[in-house]
């Protein structure tokens, strides 16, 4: 209540736009996920965006109107206030993203990035793309398996059956479940539901849109519901489901390497906690053995900072650059920082 009375103390001030604003809330927040076409190999998408705050919007409101949740949008803007933005404050948006490291078909589920990317078949005659939106994540004790599966059933108004264990949670908090949630406002699984060939592991809407970009649910996947119902209408059944747990991506555009830090779950921490060894796993992968040149300076910090942004660390050498290039290596062959933040500073100001 108080925040409300503190948002409409600053909006009675603006009556030519307190309806039209009032208008605005009440139409469709997007029209669909973010869509994008995919050149050859490159494996970064997107571009950074900044926009401002609108009178009365709180953080939580941009996220949601430009396709990001609560985690990836603070991550960017750790400044600025959740719930009481300034009027006309600027907000990054990290509208640029590096593909996660999986095959590009069917549905990619990134649980640490809290994000899924969806490739639609390819259509002759017409460039590859990708949507993307994001995701509510099962929180510690109840993560999603991470497995190679498929969209087994699609249902609309669905029906929740919570399982026991759940039921015996929520009487721990004296809220007493019925053994079935018929579809509606208080149905937690929203208006559609995609079942996984994993049991009860559902991607599916919500009734609290507040908790996409959050670990909040017992495993399974929430959208937005204008993002699940946006999908509902793309899956077909046995349509691919990749489940993976990358919270480091790396990627190469215009012989750039980019490398995209989340942060891990707290589950994780032992194998990604100040832990590079993944990255390089990475970057040989997307880019050969040896044919690279890193500033491990710029991906150690950009681990660390976590900003969910592809940061650019070094530059791809085809081999037979790669095999003449003197500069940034030692005696024993090794790559030196100093070398390659020289040529990853050069190369990147020509």
């Amino acid at each position: 209540m108080m925040i409300f009375m503190r948002k409409y103390k600053r909006m009675r001030h603006y009556p030519s736009v307190y309806g039209c604003l009032m208008l605005i809330l009440l139409m469709p927040v997007r029209a669909g996920a973010a869509t994008y076409t995919l050149h050859g190999n490159d494996s970064v998408i997107g571009l950074l965006r900044t926009v401002t705050i609108e009178i009365g919007q709180t953080l939580l409101d941009v996220a949601r109107a430009y396709g990001f949740g609560y985690s990836d949008i603070k991550l960017l803007n750790p400044d600025v206030d959740t719930w009481l933005p300034e009027d006309g404050q600027l907000v990054e948006l990290p509208s640029q993203f590096i593909l996660p490291m999986a095959p590009r078909q069917g549905i990619v589920l990134n649980i640490p990035e809290m994000r899924l990317y969806y490739y639609p078949p390819a259509v002759k005659g017409e460039p590859k793309r990708v949507l993307t939106y994001p995701l509510g994540v099962g929180r510690e004790g109840w993560s999603t398996p991470y497995v190679h599966t498929n969209v087994v059933e699609k249902k609309v108004n669905p029906k929740w059956y919570p399982p026991e264990s759940i039921r015996i949670e929520h009487a721990a908090t004296g809220d007493i479940l019925p053994k079935v949630v018929e579809a509606g406002p208080d149905n937690p699984l929203g208006d559609y539901a995609l079942r996984l060939a994993l049991g009860d592991y559902l991607i599916h809407g919500t009734n609290k849109p507040y908790g996409v970009g959050m670990r909040v649910s017992h495993g399974c996947i929430r959208l937005y519901p204008e993002d699940i119902e946006n999908l509902f209408h793309l899956v077909d059944l046995k349509t691919s489901v990749q489940i993976v747990n990358q919270p480091y991506k790396v990627g190469v555009q215009d012989g750039v390497i980019y490398l995209e830090a989340h942060p891990f779950l707290s589950e994780d921490s032992e194998e990604f906690e100040n832990n590079l060894t993944s990255v390089v796993k990475l970057i040989i992968a997307i880019t050969g053995q040896n044919n690279y040149e890193i500033d491990w300076i710029a991906a150690y910090n950009a681990i660390n900072l976590h900003r969910g942004i592809p940061v650019a660390i070094g530059i791809y050498l085809p081999a037979q650059i790669h095999a003449s290039a003197a500069e940034g290596v030692d005696g024993t062959g090794a790559t030196t920082t100093a070398g390659i933040g020289l040529r990853l500073e050069t190369e990147l100001s020509e």
